[in-house]
């Protein structure tokens, strides 16, 4: 699948004041991040939000994306959760014009075994009307997929093309990327570590960084591919510093208040998430404007 090399982004959503869905916003970010040069896109990941989203709201938000992209880019849809159910019914029903691939994070909350988290992803890879990319962040899920459940299933279903790896463990990453069948993609679900990644055979990543500064993470991302890493280690350094800060009152608060220095969009969120502190703006607004210069 090579439409999934390199850097693909995990939009926010933008929203008014008034709390409802900025659609101006959201095409300025689609168009910036486009020009930007990254390879891809995702609609309603966790970082945007998802789970204050509406059924309703999603369902403009997956239409207005797919036909602001207009077939530019891939676009990746962000469908999962912790109701096996409710997921693949969501699936059925979504109407997949316009998408590439479909991106399900593991279920969260319910701390399922191993074999529950194999038999989920089994109904999510049989409901799809589109590859599934694996979503794996024990942090937010408190669950970890393992390594031998990912290869379980990246053997088992044909569909199953890729996985977002935020586990942080470099153990878990050596084994999907030595033992995984080919074609299969290991990428990179934090920002931070992805050049190392990308050395042990990761495909690149999908960012929250690369919402605010596409241009730079996807040149290192190439520049990795491309197997350059001396060349790509200087935007890499670059960017830890706002990667840090992006995060250190939670995603996707930092990013939003970047993205709004810059003039994209917003930095509004919808409760129970909340702007970051005024120590933290303004270390992310001196920032932005280093990485700007």
């Amino acid at each position: 699948m090579n439409k999934f090399y390199g850097t693909g982004v995990a939009m926010v959503t933008p929203f008014n004041a008034d709390g409802k869905i900025d659609y101006a916003g959201l095409k300025n970010l689609i168009n910036f991040l486009i020009d930007g040069g990254v390879e891809y896109l995702v609609s309603l990941g966790t970082t945007g939000e998802s789970a204050t989203l509406t059924h309703e709201e999603k369902t403009e938000v997956w239409s207005f994306t797919a036909a602001t992209v207009a077939g530019r880019v891939p676009l990746v849809v962000g469908i999962g959760g912790n109701n096996t159910l409710e997921i693949t019914k969501s699936l059925e029903e979504f109407n997949s014009s316009g998408y590439d691939a479909v991106l399900s994070v593991s279920p969260y909350y319910n701390k399922p075994t191993q074999e529950g988290i194999y038999q989920h992803y089994k109904a999510v890879s049989e409901a799809s009307p589109l590859p599934v990319i694996l979503y794996n962040v024990p942090g937010r899920t408190a669950s970890n997929i393992t390594a031998d459940t990912t290869l379980r299933l990246a053997h088992d279903f044909k569909n199953i093309i890729a996985i977002k790896e935020a586990s942080g463990d470099f153990n878990q990453f050596n084994k999907i990327a030595k033992e995984k069948p080919e074609g299969f993609l290991l990428i990179s679900g934090d920002d931070p570590v992805t050049l190392p990644m990308i050395a042990l055979g990761a495909a690149g990543l999908i960012s929250v960084v690369g919402n605010a500064f596409p241009r730079i993470l996807s040149d290192m991302v190439r520049l990795c591919l491309d197997g350059k890493f001396r060349e790509a280690q200087p935007l890499h350094y670059s960017l830890l510093k706002f990667t840090e800060l992006c995060f250190v009152e939670g995603n996707p608060a930092g990013v939003k208040a970047g993205l709004k220095e810059l003039g994209v969009c917003g930095d509004t969120l919808r409760l129970p998430l909340v702007n970051v502190g005024q120590g933290t703006l303004q270390q992310i607004k001196d920032e932005v404007r280093n990485l700007s210069n």
